[in-house]
């Protein structure tokens, strides 16, 4: 008796844990001197934007992924193509992939994002400790590096 090979399926995604952990009161995250603690209304806006953020991502993701698996099926050997045909077909996919990376790094830096305000640690400078800073971080939710530390980063 033979049996035939278990389909398999693709892991279910789901939000990183520090994602459903409960998020740190507002107030106990790190904010400047000269500026005011976060309000619950902030916490919860912020929150609603990396949350949107994550849910656009992980279906550009998804469906990227899809369509590169497209792509990668159905490339062929190249047997009756011209050069320009398996040119642009290898175009496309480096394109693809660069996107699908871009995307997945995104996605991680979202779920960083979330981790870090579950953890308390959001608003807190990866590099040298000091207070991003409120603007900033309402700007780019995603940020884990000060404007002076930011800046000496890209002149590197």
């Amino acid at each position: 008796m033979t049996s035939s090979p278990a389909k398999k399926t693709a892991p279910k995604k789901t939000a990183p844990k520090a994602a459903k952990k409960a998020p740190a009161a507002a107030q106990e995250l790190v904010v400047k001197s000269d500026e005011e603690a976060w309000t619950p209304g902030e916490l919860d806006e912020l929150l609603g934007e990396l949350n949107e953020q994550r849910e656009h991502s992980a279906g550009v993701v998804a469906e990227m992924e899809a369509e590169l698996d497209g792509l990668m099926r159905d490339s062929g050997d190249g047997a009756g193509l011209d050069q320009a045909d398996v040119g642009a077909t290898s175009f496309e996919r480096d394109h693809e992939l660069s996107v699908l990376n871009s995307e997945r790094d995104k996605l991680a830096q979202i779920d960083r994002a979330l981790g870090r305000i579950a953890d308390g640690s959001y608003g807190q400078c990866e590099s040298c400790g000091q207070p991003i800073g409120k603007l900033r971080l309402m700007a780019f939710p995603r940020a884990t590096l000060c404007m002076p530390c930011k800046q000496r980063e890209e002149r590197r």
